[in-house]
């Protein structure tokens, strides 16, 4: 097979399979508003929180506000975003309020066998499906149009960064429902949000299961000994130079599993307590040379 048919055929494979995560995720994302969000007033920003503050207001429904700010929306973003960035919030621009409304009848039917002892679990079960949902769809490169439209217009005509946009934005609908549906509504939905936002962030990102540790030390060998007789994973030495003194220096880095973060962060304050070390999440390690064992606990 050539490389171009090759490309081709990995393309459609992955143009199907990023079809059915959409669809999947949407249609969590629809259950999750008719079952936890909307019975519960729970306004997290967007179009969809928007609509719930107006069927209160107004007792206008929220598949049809939904529908109609979508059909604005998609509208302006071709005007003023492009046919490319229309194509990515389209689909889930028309899904989205389909599917919230074929998803009412059975939410009407699951919320008679739910049934919680308290508000903040139901906060938190709504915020981590709709995490997990919105992290599956943007991590396909799609949306759900709505207030993500606006946000990109607003940054790039308003030159506003798009995280200061989509919060400015989110924050103002969710000030709004305060007045709406009062304080209390309002900080479960804060719960909502947060719960949300991290969902997200560990879709996108996936969960860090190692640390990586960059060490300078006045005692290398010791450490760079313990790293490699007890840790059994290897080590790369850096040269760099002092940002102050402009000594030339070395910088010892090495990757150490979550499980053993705490003991070796210990082991090297206990071979030089004056050691300067940075520690970051570490999400993916390809190569080299992996700890396959647990720290010798006795050096």
């Amino acid at each position: 097979m050539s490389l171009k048919k090759y490309q081709k055929k990995r393309n459609t494979k992955n143009f199907y399979l990023k079809g059915i995560i959409v669809i999947f995720s949407v249609f969590l994302l629809a259950l999750n508003y008719n079952l936890f969000l909307v019975p519960n007033d729970f306004v997290i920003g967007g179009t969809s929180g928007l609509a719930i503050i107006i069927q209160k207001l107004y007792g206008l429904d929220t598949v049809l506000f939904i529908t109609i700010t979508s059909v604005i929306l998609m509208i302006f973003s071709f005007f003023f975003l492009g046919w490319k960035e229309t194509n990515r919030a389209i689909t889930g621009a028309i899904l989205y309020p389909f599917l919230i409304s074929l998803t009412k009848p059975l939410s009407t039917h699951l919320l008679k066998y739910l049934e919680f002892d308290s508000i903040l679990i139901v906060a938190f079960i709504g915020g981590c499906i709709c995490g997990i949902a919105n992290g599956l769809i943007y991590k396909t490169g799609y949306t759900t149009g709505g207030s993500d439209i606006l946000m990109k217009i607003v940054n790039k005509y308003g030159r506003i960064p798009e995280g200061k946009a989509v919060f400015t934005i989110n924050i103002v609908i969710m000030l709004f429902s305060s007045i709406v549906f009062g304080a209390t509504q309002f900080i479960y939905s804060l719960l909502v949000l947060y719960v949300n936002t991290t969902m997200i962030d560990r879709i996108m990102t996936g969960i860090s299961n190692s640390k990586l540790f960059f060490i300078y030390t006045k005692e290398e060998e010791k450490i760079k000994s313990f790293i490699m007789n007890n840790l059994k994973t290897g080590v790369t030495i850096l040269n760099a130079t002092g940002g102050f003194s402009k000594e030339k220096i070395s910088v010892l880095m090495c990757v150490v599993p979550n499980k053993d973060y705490y003991l070796f962060k210990e082991k090297v304050l206990e071979i030089d307590k004056n050691a300067f070390f940075v520690i970051n999440d570490c999400y993916e390690v390809e190569g080299g040379i992996r700890n396959e064992r647990k720290i010798i606990r006795k050096v």
